[in-house]
């Protein structure tokens, strides 16, 4: 048995892990730790896990009695918490903030449909961010094929979890519902990651990703809607999307075009293309908290820990 410990157990992504975690065949929760928390049951936070654990948080740890260790706070937290502990040798991380997306102090970039096999010799992993990973998924094959040039257009709509679990006003039920709005247009901070895993398959690419991103009256989820001109025919681009994906456990190329509850309460990607005059149109869609996020840090840890990446993660989507 893998086992596992959770630092900042109280969030959104937190409870996504546990919820997986729990029921996953090859992992024993050794602890949550939560200082605000610390002394109550998780179900006090987590209720969607009433009846499935007797956990309590808690606000004291030992990292040499763990496997692996998913840093789950803020971003920030995750160096500074490196800062105040002493790392033991041969624990396994999977970080879930930003603070190692660069890669640096040996941090791999967790997107396995990108960095699968660095992954399963990794130590050390960071987990994409959930616009990243979704708007990644949407652009990679053509980076892939050196076909990724000029401008891309992206509008990626995401739900009310994104924003994490502390309440703002652009959170509240009473602003969200029936709402929508734009937010660090042509500035988001998961424009980082997404350029450096692009040059990462295509280094000469002279493309310059527009994302426009928007906050949805809904949940859960990611919608990525991207455009670009290309010479490529709407066959040729659909070969490309389908032998990148052709080993994916988790991503495809979709026989339709997409919604959203298509994925949602899923680790699946998925991906639609079509062809409008010179233009390929894609659109992407991922669950923010699973694909995302929490179901994308327990992919890396299987395969991290050699077993099949799928395990635990075999989820059904909520069509309805």
């Amino acid at each position: 048995m893998i086992k596992v410990g959770i630092i900042g157990g109280a969030g959104y992504t937190a409870g996504e892990l546990l919820r997986i975690l729990i029921n996953h065949p090859e992992v024993k929760i050794e602890f949550v730790h939560s200082q605000s928390n610390a002394g109550n049951p998780l179900t006090f936070v987590h209720e969607g896990l009433m009846g499935e654990t007797d956990m309590t948080f808690t606000d004291v740890y030992d990292l040499r009695a763990i496997d692996c260790l998913f840093l789950c706070s803020g971003h920030g937290a995750s160096s500074k918490f490196w800062e105040d502990n002493q790392r033991p040798e041969g624990l396994k991380v999977v970080d879930l903030a930003q603070d190692y997306r660069d890669e640096s102090c040996g941090y791999v970039y967790g997107l396995p449909e990108l960095n699968r096999e660095r992954i399963r010799t990794a130590d050390s992993v960071a987990n994409p961010g959930c616009y990243a990973t979704a708007i990644q998924l949407a652009l990679l094959p053509l980076a892939s094929a050196g076909a990724l040039k000029g401008d891309v257009h992206v509008t990626g709509i995401t739900g009310s979890t994104g924003a994490g679990v502390k309440p703002t006003y652009s959170t509240h039920f009473s602003w969200r519902n029936s709402n929508m709005s734009v937010y660090k247009v042509f500035e988001h901070q998961h424009l980082l990651e997404i350029n450096r895993s692009l040059r990462q398959l295509m280094p000469q690419t002279d493309a310059e990703v527009n994302f426009i991103p928007m906050r949805g009256d809904f949940a859960r989820g990611i919608f990525v809607t991207a455009y670009l001109k290309t010479d490529l025919t709407e066959d040729e681009a659909r070969k490309i999307y389908s032998d990148f994906y052709a080993s994916s456990a988790f991503t495809s190329q979709s026989s339709k075009s997409l919604d959203l509850k298509q994925v949602v309460n899923t680790n699946k990607g998925l991906v639609w293309i079509e062809k409008h005059g010179d233009k390929l149109l894609i659109l992407s869609a991922i669950d923010n908290l699973l694909k995302g996020a929490s179901g994308q840090a327990v992919q890396n840890m299987n395969l991290m820990f050699g077993i099949d990446e799928t395990t635990g993660l075999r989820l059904k989507s909520s069509a309805f």
